[in-house]
C-alpha cells in the first residue's frame, strides 16, 4: 500500500473510530421473534427457489441458502446476482409484491445466507462470521466470539457460491454482496480482501469496535487496486438524534468524508442517506434499494 495514503489515512480516521464506538450503543437489540413460512415456503409468482444447507469447516455453524431464480429469460450476458446476508430475516421480508417489482426491470438471482434456525438471526454465528480476523478482542461487547470472517468468506466463494450458481447463466460483471450492520462489516472486509465480487453494499456497518488499521486500509486504498469493484455505504440518521448518540455528532459526517476521500482516490464509492431511518429499519430499506437498483442496472 502507498505509504504517504496509509500515513494520511490513520491521521484522519482516530476521530472516526471515536464516532463509531460512540455509536456502537445505541443500537436496539433486534426482535427475535420465531419466524414462520417465508416466501419461499409460500411460493411465488416471479420468483422460483431452491433450498441448500452447509456447514462450516469446524463444523460448529450451519448455514441455510435459500437460492431466488426469476422466472423471466436471463439477459444475453447473464443474470445479475446478489448475495445477502443475515439470510433468515432477509427470507422474512420478502414479499412477492415486491419481486413484481423487480421483475418489471432486469432482476437479480438472489443467493440469502441465512443459518439453520427458526430465529431471524443467529446472533452467536453471525457475530463469529461477520466480524474481521484482526477485531480488537476475542469477543464483542455481549461477549460474542468473533473474527471468523476469513472462513466464512472461503465457505461463501469456493463452497456456496458454485453450488448456487450451478447451471446458471450468471453475469459476474454484475455480481454484488450486501450486508446490515455486522453483515456490512464483513460486506467492507471483503471490499478490501477480495475479487469475487463486482459491487458491495454496505448498510449501516458496524464499525465501532474494529482498529485503525482496518478503517484507514478503507480510506487510503486506490483507484488502480480497485478500479474494478464499487463500494456503495447506506447509512440512516434517525439514531443520531437521540440523547444517547449527542457524543458522535458527526458520525454521518465522517462517513461521507470517508466517501469523498475515495472518490478523490480514484475509487468508485458512493453515499446514500436514509432520512428518519434508525439502525434496524435500515435492514429492509437498504436491501429494496439495492435490490431494485441491480434490477435497474443495464
Amino acid at each position: 500500500m502507498n505509504q504517504s495514503l496509509y500515513r494520511k489515512g490513520i491521521q484522519g480516521i482516530s476521530a472516526l473510530t471515536f464516532v463509531f464506538v460512540c455509536a456502537g450503543n445505541c443500537y436496539a437489540r433486534p426482535d427475535m421473534t420465531p419466524l414462520g413460512p417465508n416466501i419461499a415456503d409460500k411460493g411465488s409468482t416471479f420468483y422460483h427457489f431452491s433450498t441448500r444447507t452447509f456447514d462450516s469447516a469446524d463444523g460448529k455453524r450451519h448455514y441455510k441458502v435459500w437460492t431466488g431464480v426469476p422466472d423471466k429469460h436471463s439477459p444475453k450476458a447473464g443474470f445479475p446476482i446478489l448475495y445477502m446476508l443475515d439470510g433468515n430475516a432477509v427470507m422474512d421480508r420478502l414479499s412477492d409484491s415486491f419481486l413484481k417489482k423487480l421483475s418489471e426491470g432486469s432482476p437479480p438471482v438472489l443467493v440469502v445466507i441465512g443459518y439453520q434456525t427458526t430465529l431471524p438471526f443467529d446472533l452467536q454465528a453471525r457475530t463469529y462470521d461477520y466480524t474481521p480476523t484482526h477485531f480488537i478482542s476475542r469477543w464483542d461487547r455481549h461477549g460474542r466470539s468473533v473474527g471468523g470472517s476469513t472462513a466464512f468468506r472461503h465457505l461463501v466463494e469456493e463452497t456456496i457460491a458454485p453450488a448456487s450458481e450451478k447451471n446458471l447463466k450468471i453475469n459476474p460483471a454484475q455480481r454484488g454482496l450486501w450486508g446490515h450492520s455486522y453483515g456490512g462489516l464483513f460486506v467492507l472486509d471483503s471490499w478490501l480482501s477480495s475479487n469475487f465480487f463486482r459491487s458491495y453494499y454496505t448498510a449501516s456497518p458496524s464499525l465501532d469496535r474494529v482498529n485503525n488499521e482496518m478503517l484507514a486500509q478503507i480510506t487510503a486504498t486506490s483507484g488502480e487496486a480497485f478500479s474494478h469493484k464499487r463500494l456503495d455505504i447506506m447509512e440512516g440518521d434517525d439514531d443520531e438524534k437521540r440523547p444517547q448518540a449527542s457524543a458522535a455528532p458527526d458520525r454521518l459526517r465522517a462517513l461521507r468524508q470517508a466517501v469523498e476521500t475515495l472518490r478523490s482516490n480514484g475509487v468508485a464509492a458512493t453515499y446514500s442517506l436514509f432520512p428518519g431511518l434508525p439502525h434496524g429499519a435500515m435492514f429492509t430499506a437498504s436491501f429494496q434499494a439495492t435490490l431494485l437498483q441491480m434490477s435497474e442496472e443495464k
